[in-house]
């Protein structure tokens, strides 16, 4: 009975000796239900005291002994609460609902916020969230009344908003970074719009509670849920938030209020329209919560905003962000996301058009997700810095002509190798990890000669050519151990010459493997070490680099396939030991690895057409499964190298659709089936998963094949993206220069507009695959070519078009446009089984 229940009380213990200590104190409760965690204890007798005498008494309903696991984590006590609240008084991870987020902050800070679908803000890593309501005509409003949508600012821009759309109104919140490194701050601003007829009244609160967005199913690193709030106090516009937090109104509320967590809920109490009239409290709970509040007239579809600042250090730096208007601002911080994509642009027509929208989102997800030249998959579980995921990400940024960002990052892993060239797993503010992962010696090698490939920055490379030939150096002792007379045997075949066992591989993290996946990069070091050699004039080096390339193919080609009798396997295993099936390990085999010589290209494409079987029993329902990781984003890529098109496309599709929300772009590192389903997803966005889907995007535009030293274009791009303009791509770089072109059907015809101005002369000319068209109709191509280069057609479905080169004479006066038609008008028996008659 709320009129009758005790403000004041305390809950005491007797141990067993007849006194009565104090457990809890409770101060200021508003008489209704109250939870109370206690200490873990034991005691005989438990006694509720009221610390004030009323006239008419005190009365209590019912008192509730819980387990002792209802209180074991803080997170426990608040899921309870949650479950015995309304829907919409607290946010949806506490009830046990998967949320989704993203991350709102500057490039390389060491904090960002993160604002989830329900529209609140977490302002710093485990920091307090603010979380909109609405009071209209039908009462308060909260995330579990109408619906929401979400989207990026320009598309693709990492500059958030959530919409809610309730009553005929609609609410948006938009979240960015301003500032420096180290000295930067979340700007939100709050629009609400009035989509009805009539002049509407409407109240906007904006509470600040003891929440992450990072929800409680989050465990890792940083274990999501609760966030402490100790005090509130108000100081004009600035809310002081514990010791050194705060949050800058640059919109003046009309009012601010606060209470304890034991004075009550503070949703129901804002329900009941009770606003709280508290301007500072202190709460030993660590669970205070405050609002702010405006009242709006709104007439129809008007449109009022507000602004809020939070900084990510002391309230202080930001008196004077308010100098100036948000939107400036946020301009502002949209030029610079622009400025700092670098020069990869695309478009596409169709489906392709969400394609080049996601891409752009993963390169600025990076950047925000990096906290100085750290490259990290996520901000808060994977809050480190492996070189595995820095290495394919950076290798990503590079085509994408982001070269700033990976400069600093290879020279910053460098200082954290060890001693003996052992290249450290990864990075954290502890240092160097120093757990065996036999993948990162030859991930550095790698990206050091993928930065020169693509930047020929020789200088760069020079001062880290130390670093590389340690690496290299320490790859070799690593192979030695199974080189040694015991190894040969029949029974060790498998094993003979491959990395000691490792758990870079999260499937042997409870037991080291001979994973592939370490040889495979193993691979990759030696041939980018030898070649490096070369390129950099250590002739020396280069002649023994090179015997360790060949002596390691030999043995890993032969390990490999005694490891596939051994377990009577047909396709790759991800490793000697177990033969086990893992495609997206496997992956790598052809990108970056380029491996086909050492695996075999049989064996290759028996691993893919199994998983392209799997892949279609779980696309149709036949096949169980609850959550997989996106990395298999990887294997579109792998498709694209196997010349399998539509398939490649047909991934594609399918993951494309497990992004979410789907208006910010992005992926968390698992998917589950049921969206819904509260489980452990790891960042969002995952950028290691993120560039994973760019890499293999970039594969369908444009891949070096190393075998022919051949660039070969549009081998992955569907018939689909050529809709509307077609696709337009500009500043994707290779190894041989940058590349440019637009492919489009003009008049039933298939027209490449190839600019390679930027371009050096690949030794093995330009391959051009265009996309399949029926075989019945005319096709007739149109190259037209700027600059001087070889180009070749390499067919369509049955590849069966010429395949000589076209030769252009270098103009070093007017670069004109050079014009090839090519096509075929029917099509003839042979002896072959494949005619064509062909047109230049």
């Amino acid at each position: 009975v709320p009129a009758l229940g005790a403000r004041d009380y305390v809950i005491e213990l007797d141990d067993g000796d007849g006194k009565w200590r104090v457990a809890r104190e409770v101060r200021d409760s508003d008489g209704g239900r109250d939870w109370l965690d206690l200490p873990e204890s034991e005691a005989r007798r438990v006694r509720i005291r009221a610390l004030e005498a009323r006239q008419g008494g005190i009365a209590l309903s019912e008192v509730s002994l819980e387990p002792l696991e209802w209180a074991a984590r803080p997170e426990q006590v608040l899921k309870a609460v949650a479950q015995d609240s309304p829907r919409g008084h607290y946010p949806r991870g506490f009830l046990g609902e998967q949320s989704y987020w993203t991350v709102v902050g500057v490039d390389g800070d060491a904090d960002e916020g993160l604002l989830d679908e329900d529209a609140r803000l977490e302002t710093g890593r485990a920091q307090f969230s603010l979380e909109p309501f609405l009071v209209t005509e039908r009462g308060l409003r909260t995330w579990a009344d109408g619906n929401a949508t979400q989207s990026l600012a320009q598309g693709s821009l990492p500059i958030p908003t959530a919409t809610r759309f309730v009553d005929s109104l609609s609410l948006a919140v938009t979240a960015f970074a301003r500032g420096e490194r180290g000295h930067s701050a979340l700007v939100a601003r709050y629009r609400v719009r009035n989509l009805d007829t009539r002049t509407r009244r409407v109240t906007l609160l904006i509470a600040l509670r003891p929440f992450q967005v990072n929800p409680p199913s989050q465990f890792l690193n940083v274990p999501g849920g609760p966030a402490r709030i100790d005090s509130l106090r108000q100081d004009g516009d600035l809310i002081h938030v514990n010791a050194g937090r705060g949050v800058t109104c640059l919109t003046p509320p009309q009012s601010f209020g606060a209470m304890t967590f034991d004075e009550g809920d503070l949703v129901s109490r804002l329900a009941a329209g009770a606003f709280p009239t508290a301007t500072s409290v202190i709460d030993p709970t660590g669970r205070a919560s405050g609002v702010l509040r405006w009242q709006l007239e709104l007439p129809p579809d008007v449109e009022k905003e507000l602004q809020l600042c939070v900084p990510f250090g002391a309230a202080e730096q930001i008196a004077v962000d308010a100098q100036a208007t948000v939107w400036g601002r946020q301009e502002q911080e949209e030029a610079r996301w622009r400025a700092a994509l670098g020069t990869f642009e695309l478009s596409a027509g169709g489906p392709g058009e969400e394609v080049a929208k996601t891409l752009e989102a993963q390169l600025g997800y990076v950047l925000v997700n990096r906290d100085g030249p750290g490259i990290q998959p996520g901000s808060r579980s994977y809050e480190r810095s492996w070189i595995r995921d820095g290495s394919l990400t950076s290798s990503a940024l590079l085509r994408s002509g982001m070269f700033a960002p990976v400069k600093e990052y290879l020279e910053w892993y460098a200082t954290h190798q060890y001693d003996d060239g052992k290249v450290p797993c990864c990075v954290d503010k502890r240092g160097s990890d120093p757990v065996p992962e036999n993948d990162s010696h030859g991930e550095f090698v790698f990206l050091a000669a993928e930065y020169l490939r693509l930047t020929q920055d020789r200088a760069t490379v020079e001062k880290l050519w130390p670093h590389v030939r340690a690496a290299v150096v320490y790859m070799d002792t690593l192979r030695a151990q199974r080189r040694t007379p015991e190894w040969r045997t029949p029974a060790n075949a498998p094993y003979f010459g491959l990395l000691p066992p490792s758990i870079s591989h999260e499937g042997y993290s409870a037991k080291p493997e001979h994973s592939y996946w370490d040889d495979l990069f193993a691979l990759r070091g030696y041939k980018d070490g030898a070649w490096l050699a070369m390129e950099l004039g250590h002739l020396a080096d280069e002649g023994w680099m090179a015997k360790s390339r060949d002596e390691f193919a030999h043995d890993f080609a032969a390990a490999a396939k005694a490891a596939m009798k051994a377990h009577a396997i047909h396709y790759i295993p991800g490793c000697s030991d177990l033969g086990d099936f893992d495609p997206t390990s496997t992956s790598i085999a052809l990108f970056p690895a380029q491996a086909a010589d050492v695996l075999g290209d049989d064996a290759l494409k028996f691993t893919f057409e199994r998983y392209w079987e799997f892949f279609q029993r779980r696309k149709h329902g036949e096949e169980t499964w609850d959550a997989y990781t996106p990395y298999e984003l990887r294997n579109v890529g792998a498709f694209v190298a196997l010349g399998w098109r539509e398939r490649a496309d047909t991934l594609l599709t399918w993951f494309m659709a497990d992004r979410r929300p789907l208006g910010w772009r992005q992926w968390a590192e698992v998917v589950d089936k049921d969206p819904r389903h509260a489980r452990f997803i790891g960042d969002m966005p995952h950028t290691w998963v993120g560039t994973d889907f760019v890499r293999s995007v970039q594969s369908m535009l444009a891949y070096e094949r190393e075998s022919d030293s051949t660039l070969v274009i549009a081998a992955g791009i569907p018939e689909s993206w050529l809709a509307d303009s077609g696709v337009v791509v500009h500043g994707l770089q290779t190894r041989w220069g940058t590349l440019g072109y637009h492919l489009s059907r003009v008049d039933g015809h298939v027209r490449l507009a190839l600019d390679a101005e930027g371009l050096r002369v690949p030794p093995g000319g330009i391959v051009f695959q265009p996309p399949g068209l029926p075989v019945a109709k005319k096709i007739l191509g149109v190259f037209i070519v700027h600059g001087a280069t070889n180009v070749r057609v390499d067919g369509h479905a049955e590849r069966t078009l010429d395949s000589s080169y076209w030769r252009f004479p270098r103009s070093n006066t007017t670069p004109l446009p050079h014009v090839i038609e090519w096509g075929y008008d029917e099509v003839r028996p042979s002896p072959t089984g494949l005619g064509r008659r062909y047109h230049r």
